[in-house]
């Protein structure tokens, strides 16, 4: 008998009671099932004590031993991870969802309750340990370490988003007094010498407004100061595996502190990869061809993986063909786009960015360095 077959009839004929979470701020609506039968019932949000006792309650209802195994599930999202930690910590065995790779219906409108969410995905969950496989997607769940690696880049940002929002802000209010000015550093922007478009002081409540912009403005440069001088203290004196991966790809030309940092903590320094397209489907850069009947083109790439990296590698590359200009990767890429209009170049650089994260893969994971890249000496 197969191995696997073995196994799968070994988990049908064992007591298992499935349990679906469907989470929301202020209650957790919880779907049981022992495979015939399927109740639903609410608990408090985050009162594990409630949904602890919820189980025991599930075991007796369906008559299944105290011992039974329990397999669960629940959609990725706003709760995060820590709920699954606690899970396991009590010997469930949970699955975090992709919620955007479960199968819905593709009617123009169709009933969408808590209740139906919830057999939906209990069905889903039962069919999924029947060794059912491509029904939904499972995240991968880093480890609190790991998570918590991926802070410091995500900050900073959101802080420079903030920035630019004061920024504009500031240059804002004075454009409709005829006033225009470019804001550099917030320390060097002094209101007091300010005048409107005849000379005249700024008005007293405009100016107490620019002032408490400038504030805010200033602790968000003091932050994003402080944070970029944590990073480069950090690759100066590389602490993990992860941060020495960082150090290592910025010896490659066209990579720097930021890039490096964010493709490592996001992607390579915890993430196991088996082969290329699983780099390029985590990235989102797979394509999404369509053929039916005489119709058949192609529809871009997925944009379905982590839109940060997407974001730096298409970055990368335009640096990659600047500072790499002798690559093999930048002569394909001039010699298939390169003679083509600007929206040819665009679609290259997506097509380029793809072969390039491949590549980084392969110079962090087996040291093969990308054919006719150049090292430098990384300035930190």
């Amino acid at each position: 008998m197969n191995p696997a077959t073995q196994g799968l009839e070994g988990n049908a004929t064992a007591p298992v009671l499935y349990m679906a979470l469907e989470l929301s701020n202020k209650s957790w609506r919880l779907a049981f099932g022992d495979g015939a039968k399927c109740r639903q019932v609410s608990v408090p949000a985050a009162d594990l004590a409630a949904l602890a006792g919820a189980v025991a309650k599930a075991k007796e209802r369906f008559r299944l031993p105290a011992s039974a195994r329990v397999l669960s599930c629940y959609e990725a999202g706003r709760d995060g991870f820590w709920l699954h930690r606690h899970l396991v910590s009590v010997g469930i065995a949970n699955q975090v969802v992709d919620p955007a790779s479960i199968e819905v219906s593709r009617r123009l409108k169709h009933v969408k309750t808590d209740r139906l969410d919830g057999d939906r995905l209990l069905a889903k969950l039962m069919r999924h340990h029947a060794g059912e496989r491509g029904g939904w997607s499972v995240v991968r769940v880093p480890s609190i370490e790991e998570e918590d690696a991926r802070r410091l880049h995500r900050e900073l940002e959101r802080l420079k988003r903030e920035r630019l929002a004061h920024r504009c802000r500031i240059q804002a209010l004075l454009v409709t007094q005829g006033v225009r000015l470019t804001i550099r550093r917030a320390l060097a922007l002094r209101l007091g010498n300010l005048t409107l478009w005849d000379s005249r002081h700024l008005p007293a409540e405009l100016k107490a407004e620019l002032e408490r912009e400038r504030e805010r403005l200033v602790l968000v440069e003091r932050q994003i100061e402080q944070l970029e001088a944590t990073r480069r203290e950090r690759l100066h004196n590389p602490r993990s595996e992860a941060e020495r991966r960082a150090v290592h790809l910025m010896r490659l030309g066209a990579i720097g502190p930021a890039s490096a940092w964010l493709l490592v903590k996001e992607f390579f320094g915890w993430r196991a990869f088996r082969n290329r397209r699983e780099v390029a489907a985590l990235a989102g850069l797979a394509g999404t061809p369509y053929a039916s009947g005489d119709s058949a083109r192609d529809r871009g790439i997925s944009k379905a993986g982590n839109r940060r990296v997407r974001a730096m590698i298409v970055e990368i590359a335009w640096l990659w063909l600047r500072f790499q200009p002798t690559s093999a990767l930048s002569h394909w890429y001039h010699r298939r786009f390169g003679a083509g209009g600007l929206r040819m170049r665009r679609i290259g650089i997506v097509a380029l960015a793809r072969k390039l994260l491949i590549a980084l893969w392969r110079y962090l994971e087996e040291g093969v360095m990308p054919q006719g890249a150049r090292l430098i000496a990384s300035e930190i």
